[in-house]
């Protein structure tokens, strides 16, 4: 049974379609690049997998689970970093994460030890005690990630959790992400730093106008863009989209007049 399951999920605005008819599965235990141009689909592919917004047609489900049949026991099984961290800014890091975990049922005695360690592993537990409103984009993100796992999610959806954050907190988030997979954690991850992308996921989708148009391991990709055994990520990307500066260049001759 996948961890993360979408089946035919649409989603509309109007006339817009921003997701069309979207079908994937993510397994037991993966790390799942989401990967998209601006616009393509993907914040509005996750709000819909998490719960935050209702699909227009489709089903997203969580462990074979609907979530929008059985809300609370599909949510009870995941995590989220959302593209806008909502967070309590007039609480304490330290407060803010104990109440998400008093919130998933954790005792008051768990949450409050759980806290300690997850604020201790990111390094946040000299400033544990200061208002979230003071504190920088990285320390933000950090505080949320530790609010999206302190209960030990089976899955945690994360979107662009490096936007924003310096080369020390980035590797503090990547070494979670690391050990939360180690532990059998299916990730489910969206981004733009496709450096990151490709040295963290077992497998990647792409997404462009709201339809998935590729998926695999990064050989699958190499193979299905055909850029050869040694083509990075970037390239793998750009050729899936259709955004190679050659294809650029024979849709509309796009160029500045003063740079020729």
């Amino acid at each position: 049974m996948p961890a993360v399951e979408a089946i035919q999920l649409t989603r509309t605005f109007g006339p817009k379609i921003a997701v069309d008819h979207l079908d994937l599965a993510v397994d037991e235990g993966e790390f799942y690049g989401f990967l998209g141009p601006n616009g393509a689909g993907k914040s509005t592919t996750i709000k819909m997998l998490v719960g935050l917004l209702r699909p227009t047609a489709g089903q997203a489900r969580i462990a074979g689970i609907d979530m929008w049949q059985q809300p609370l026991q599909a949510k009870q099984l995941i995590g989220v970093l959302p593209e806008g961290l909502a967070l309590y800014e007039r609480l304490t890091a330290r407060e803010f994460v104990r109440f998400v975990g008093v919130m998933y049922g954790l005792s008051t005695e768990d949450a409050a030890r759980r806290t300690d360690e997850l604020l201790d592993l990111m390094d946040l537990d000299a400033d544990a005690d200061k208002l979230i409103v003071d504190y920088s984009q990285g320390m933000r993100k950090k505080t949320a990630l530790a609010a999206a796992i302190i209960h030990a999610p089976r899955v945690l959806f994360l979107d662009e959790p490096f936007e924003g954050v310096d080369a020390i907190s980035g590797r503090a988030i990547r070494n979670v992400l690391q050990r939360l997979r180690a532990r059998g954690a299916t990730i489910f991850f969206s981004s733009h730093i496709l450096e990151v992308v490709e040295r963290l996921c077992t497998r990647i989708g792409v997404i462009t106008q709201g339809r998935l148009v590729a998926q695999g391991t990064m050989a699958e990709l190499r193979t299905l863009a055909q850029t050869g055994e040694h083509g990075t990520l970037e390239e793998i990307f750009l050729r899936t989209v259709g955004a190679t500066e050659e294809g650029l260049l024979e849709e509309g001759g796009r160029r500045l007049s003063w740079l020729e």
